[in-house]
């Protein structure tokens, strides 16, 4: 359907990641489509050209466009080729805050399931350095849906002296950090947020209905009250094709 013009692309050399072939491939032409490099609308290259110019089996470019088709970023149409029919980001447009005020407001339209509930908990892992741990935390691991999909998988860990000012309905309606300011009497004085781009892993693909190793994006949060207990820790995975986050430049 198209022609080469120029000097021939140079095969992408797959064998430089432990990840299986059709994985990258899957990754690689999601984000064609993603980029607008294969339009919506437009008929993309055939099975034969793509096996060409990646250097692999025409099976291995079929696996990984039938995981474009389960994802209905494209349609394949006999005698006709395979056409791509949706960008990934025009389904659901999740913004993560850059600032106070945003990560205090929720994604409209979202729901949260609550996938676990435990007490006596201590964070995993801490990405800030501030603060004095709590003696316990409340954690919660909390599922974000929207339209039907999910897009966020979140660890929380609420300083547990607190737990009992937060009314029962606010873990199923409220954000992450909406918890902790909404507080009674608790003063936020220091907070902290990382953002960092990871792939997920089989439990994060099956909970976020994402192809293992699609990429992610992790942010941690922490915050600290005006005593300087370490009161909330944050961590929250979101899927890659979801998230967006914008930063005004001064």
């Amino acid at each position: 359907m198209s022609e080469t013009v120029g000097v021939q692309k140079k095969a992408v050399d797959f064998s430089r990641s432990a990840v299986s072939r059709y994985l990258q491939l899957t990754t690689l032409f999601r984000r064609r489509i993603e980029s607008g490099q294969w339009p919506v609308g437009q008929q993309i290259p055939t099975v034969d050209e793509l096996a060409l110019e990646c250097g692999v089996a025409r099976a291995t470019i079929r696996q990984a466009l039938g995981v474009l088709e389960g994802e209905r970023l494209i349609e394949r149409f006999r005698a006709k080729g395979t056409f791509v029919i949706r960008r990934p980001q025009e389904e659901l447009w999740c913004e993560v805050g850059t600032d106070w005020s945003g990560l205090l407001t929720a994604t409209p339209g979202a729901l949260i399931e609550i996938l676990s509930d435990e007490t006596g908990a201590s964070p995993r892992s801490r990405m800030h350095p501030i603060g004095d741990i709590a003696p316990s935390y409340r954690h919660l691991r909390r599922r974000h849906w929207r339209h039907e999909a999910p897009y966020l998988l979140a660890d929380v860990f609420i300083d547990e002296r607190l737990t009992g000012r937060i009314p029962a309905e606010a873990y199923r309606t409220k954000s992450a950090l909406r918890l902790v300011h909404d507080i009674p009497g608790l003063e936020i004085v220091d907070a902290r947020q990382t953002l960092t781009i990871g792939t997920a892993d089989m439990e994060t693909a099956e909970l976020l209905r994402t192809p293992i190793n699609a990429p992610v994006a992790i942010v941690h949060r922490s915050a600290v009250d005006r005593d300087g207990n370490l009161v909330f820790v944050g961590e929250g995975i979101y899927r890659g094709d979801v998230v967006r986050v914008d930063i005004k430049l001064k």
